[in-house]
């Protein structure tokens, strides 16, 4: 097609837990420079005090940050966060809208889609292109397949998978002045009174670049403690397989599968998972992954890099051992 290429402005819907930014805000304010094909990306942040973190935005690339901020904004609801969002959105009238693909962004995005009567391209794993000409690629059948999106909708509603757009250099001289904008939050058919976290311990599972799984292979909740010593030491985090999970080995919460959590990081060593399909689903895209299994015909070394035919309980020992000392000699 080529010729002109009209730029856009971007509103991105960054995220904060418990005082912090999560790292798909960086990565979806980096998808949003692609989308706007030189427009402004507009970053906003909800939350009951969040106006410290605005500093932040700035320096991965956010031309400007708008806070809202409220009680009722303490804790996610898709009835609160709406509310402030449709504010942003009226008040800037955008051309295009990011959303992590998390948790909270899965919830709110179809909801504020269908408000808007926008199409939602979801789950985006890579775009290529900018501006008007971006196309968007996003896995289907479970990873099995991918499928290059490009939306007519106007605005146009991207979740971006985290792990998976490289954030722009952070850029600690870039500053600006967050807008507060005021919203009343009212009407709300949902308050969060209490938030009780089960596994928020290290390493954000969604987020990490190294995650070290066990499956029932690991026998006990006992044989995950190797997993976790292993997964310290290499800075990541520890996940499981739905079997584990249902042998009560460890809490659902670690799950990585269909029925659980899809996360793409840098590593991921499976020890003692079959390899069904269901768990394929959740891990198949990782860069690195690498098998730990006494079975030479499980399945887990169809889409393993490096498989190790071994005892886990004498194969994660050793790469402990390995890598305390590959740290010291570093």
């Amino acid at each position: 097609m080529g010729g002109f290429t009209m730029s856009k402005k971007v509103v991105v819907l960054a995220e904060a837990r418990e005082g912090a930014l999560r790292n798909v805000s960086f990565e979806a304010i980096a998808a949003g420079k692609t989308i706007s094909g030189g427009g402004e990306v507009v970053a906003a942040l909800f939350g009951q005090s969040v106006g410290d973190l605005a500093g932040e935005l700035f320096a991965y690339g956010a031309d400007r940050v708008i806070t809202v901020e409220h009680p009722h904004l303490q804790h996610y609801t898709s009835d609160g966060f709406g509310q402030a969002l449709n504010a942003v959105i009226d008040q800037e009238g955008p051309e295009a809208i990011v959303f992590g693909h998390t948790a909270l962004g899965k919830d709110l995005s179809p909801k504020v889609a269908a408000k808007l009567e926008a199409g939602l391209i979801s789950d985006v794993t890579k775009i290529e292109g900018e501006g008007d000409s971006a196309q968007f690629i996003r896995p289907i059948y479970s990873g099995k397949a991918f499928e290059k999106v490009e939306s007519q909708s106007s605005p146009l509603l991207v979740s971006v998978r985290p792990n998976n757009i490289e954030p722009l250099e952070k850029d600690a001289s870039k500053s600006g002045s967050a807008e507060a904008l005021s919203v009343d939050i009212t009407n709300l058919r949902t308050i969060v009174k209490n938030v009780v976290r089960k596994s928020t311990e290290g390493v954000d599972l969604s987020e990490a670049k190294v995650i070290v799984s066990g499956g029932r292979g690991v026998k006990s909740s006992e044989g995950f403690e190797p997993l976790k010593e292993l997964a310290n030491l290499l800075g990541g985090a520890v996940g499981a397989s739905r079997g584990a999970c249902d042998a009560e080995y460890c809490d659902y919460s670690l799950q990585i599968g269909q029925t659980g959590k899809v996360v793409t990081p840098d590593l991921y060593i499976a020890a003692g998972i079959s390899g069904a399909i269901q768990h394929l689903a959740g891990m198949s895209n990782s860069k690195v992954i690498v098998a730990i299994n006494k079975d030479p015909e499980a399945n887990i070394f169809n889409v393993a890099d490096y498989g190790i035919v071994g005892d886990l309980f004498e194969v994660v020992p050793l790469l402990i051992e390995e890598v305390k000392a590959l740290q010291v000699n570093a």
